[in-house]
């Protein structure tokens, strides 16, 4: 892959006698009314390098914002990197825009902005901020391309607001490109975007999963940072490909009726030399004040949300990944460090806001601005917020007092269900709490319930080996666990490796454990995970009202002393009820009783301690019949063999 990136730039230097030009620019009045305004959200049509002809003449139209320089130059290939011979003129109108057309620059050069800024004789090299390619890290620099493509998910698009609608069911698989399968025989490299297409397909119509999310594809410099780092906002990493290759990928998954999320990282960004930290000499996107544009956990800068030119630019990415690459949806990493201005500070170490509180109000009112921008353009897509603190009304609309969202990942209920669920199944009664707390608050947001990357790294363990217990425990528990979220309310999301019991914390330098497959309890795990999502996708009930109280009434909350808790879960018709029955303890409780909403013929329609799966077998013969015995204030009632750590789902035949 290198090597075809070093054919494509090696070039002879383009004759002296090809001057730039000024006389023509992609900025019309309105684009700089618009521009000054603050609200023009497609400036990758105007900002960055677009290869054109011009009277006959093949080049590139370069553009970048650089409202303190002194002097603006593009360097390259194309001219042996000189500083002098093609300095591009900044406009007249005040929009501290730089730009020129330079002859002879075609698809394929790499470039940079060689600046000199007005203060303190500070002089840099930086890559283009609105830059639709990169050179292959370690390599830093910009290469002249574009984002043609001839797109063939037409049906895709046009039925794809059923797909993201809150009322389909939408269950997510999260990967990282760099470490979902790798080619050992070739040292062990990362597959490209294209390799990826067939074999990732294949998988996720295996087991079921309506989307994928990947981890951040926009470019980034350090393999550490999973792409939390970022600095490339309009261009996808090179390392696996051309953004034409991604776009392939993205196209191959549409045609297959999977959607595709991408994180997006608009909090905080690195402060590599080439990247939009100190751009022009001065604090242009992040704040001058480090205590509130530097982030002491990340060591990294946070965007100036008050800048208008900054909101646009980052509005601006966000719509640049719905248009160009079709994605169905953007999850907003790190959503509560924009919130609070002394997110992970100490006394004095941050700044309050003008009325004396803690909250970024800027931060706060870029988000609207944000959510509003999406879903006038692209109403039939999903911003989802990574927002890990208890403020109210993440994912309600603007009008209605809230951040605009449409999702919020539930990290209450990831952090309380793993804490109960890692006790050894003794001690579980003691913690009842922390199994129901979350159905207090499940429908005050449209929640999706995650058990993401983070969860698995770090010394955290992977999901299996958090479970108490001898093996056979540690399995049975990850398929209670598993089970349990495909039933509690909210949309859901499970990273790659989880889905057949990987005993290895992730890591992003190897493919996760596909050997493990062939092991009869991590290939129980998939299927388990497999048909879940299968009726997850056929039963309404399990997602038409995931974000309403009405698909949701407890049978029985309280039954602590036996660890086990059931309730009902409904859809739009009076028909769809699915009765899930849960037992957190190794006991199988024979003749438990379950107060059912009707009488009637009850059938097991999944049962996670199924041998098939890996569990006991311990069941019901597939269907029970509804009995005259008032229980749990309800007059008709179920008498049911329930199974040691598993779940069950009941409906009505």
């Amino acid at each position: 892959m290198n090597e075809q990136y070093n054919k494509m730039t090696i070039r002879n230097p383009i004759p002296a006698s090809l001057k730039i030009r000024y006389d023509q620019s992609l900025f019309t009045d309105h684009d700089i009314y618009l521009f000054k305004e603050g609200t023009h959200f497609r400036l990758y049509d105007k900002l960055g390098a677009h290869a054109m002809i011009i009277d006959g003449v093949e080049g590139t139209y370069f553009a970048v914002w650089v409202p303190n320089a002194l002097k603006v130059s593009v360097v390259g290939n194309f001219n042996s990197w000189n500083r002098d011979s093609h300095a591009l003129a900044v406009r007249w109108d005040g929009s501290g825009i730089w730009e020129g057309f330079i002859p002879g620059i075609l698809k394929g050069e790499i470039y940079k902005y060689f600046i000199v800024s007005k203060e303190h004789n500070f002089h840099v090299e930086k890559k283009d901020p609105v830059g639709f390619f990169n050179e292959v890290a370690p390599k830093t620099a910009s290469i002249v391309w574009d984002t043609n493509y001839q797109w063939q998910d037409s049906e895709w698009m046009t039925h794809r607001r059923f797909h993201n609608s809150l009322q389909a069911p939408i269950s997510i698989y999260e990967l990282h490109l760099g470490s979902w399968r790798r080619k050992m025989e070739d040292d062990n490299r990362s597959l490209t975007y294209r390799e990826l297409a067939k074999p990732l397909v294949e998988y996720i119509q295996s087991s079921g999963f309506t989307h994928v999310e990947f981890m951040p594809v926009m470019e980034y410099p350090f393999d550490g940072s999973w792409g939390y780092q970022g600095v490339g906002y309009f261009s996808p990493t090179s390392r696996f490909g051309t953004p034409q290759d991604l776009m392939y990928l993205i196209d191959v998954l549409h045609q297959n009726d999977i959607g595709v999320i991408l994180d997006w990282v608009p909090s905080h960004f690195p402060g590599d030399e080439v990247g939009l930290a100190y751009f022009d000499g001065t604090h242009l996107y992040e704040h001058a004040d480090p205590r509130k544009g530097f982030h002491p956990d990340w060591s990294s800068y946070i965007f100036n949300y008050g800048r208008i030119e900054v909101r646009e630019f980052l509005i601006s990415s966000a719509l640049f990944w719905f248009e160009k690459f079709h994605v169905d949806g953007l999850r907003v990493d790190a959503v509560a460090s924009m919130l609070y201005l002394d997110y992970s500070r100490k006394h004095g170490e941050w700044i309050p806001n003008e009325y004396g509180g803690r909250e970024n109000i800027d931060a706060i009112n870029f988000l609207k601005k944000l959510n509003e921008a999406v879903y006038q353009y692209y109403p039939d897509v999903q911003m989802i917020a990574e927002e890990s603190t208890a403020w109210s009304g993440v994912s309600r609309p603007v009008h209605l007092g809230g951040l605009g969202f449409g999702m919020k990942w539930n990290m209450g209920w990831m952090h309380d269900t793993l804490l109960y669920i890692s006790k050894d199944p003794i001690y579980r009664k003691y913690h009842h709490n922390d199994l129901t707390f979350s159905f207090m608050y499940s429908f005050t947001e449209n929640f999706v319930l995650s058990l993401s990357h983070d969860e698995v790294v770090h010394g955290k363990k992977s999901l299996v080996s958090k479970m108490p217990g001898d093996d056979w425990q540690k399995f049975a528990n990850l398929r209670l666990l598993l089970s349990y979220m495909y039933a509690h309310p909210g949309k859901k999301l499970l990273f790659m490796g989880q889905e057949f019991g990987q005993w290895d914390e992730w890591n992003h330098n190897k493919s996760i454990d596909w050997h493990l497959l062939q092991y009869d309890r991590h290939n129980g795990i998939f299927k388990l995970v497999s048909d879940l999502n299968k009726i997850y996708r056929r039963e309404k009930a399990l997602f038409q009202k995931d974000f309403s109280s009405h698909g949701f009434e407890w049978i029985d909350l309280n039954d602590y002393t036996q660890g086990v808790i059931s309730f009902i879960r409904k859809g739009i018709g009076l028909d769809e009820k699915v009765i899930v029955v849960c037992n957190f303890t190794p006991a199988t409780h024979h003749n438990y009783r379950v107060g059912v909403p009707e009488g009637g013929v009850w059938c097991e329609i999944f049962n996670s301690d199924s041998v098939y799966y890996g569990g006991s077998g311990h069941g019901n013969l597939g269907r029970k019949d509804a009995e005259n015995v008032g229980f749990h204030g309800r007059s008709q009632s179920i008498s049911l063999t329930v199974p040691p750590l598993s779940v069950m789902y009941l409906k009505r035949e």
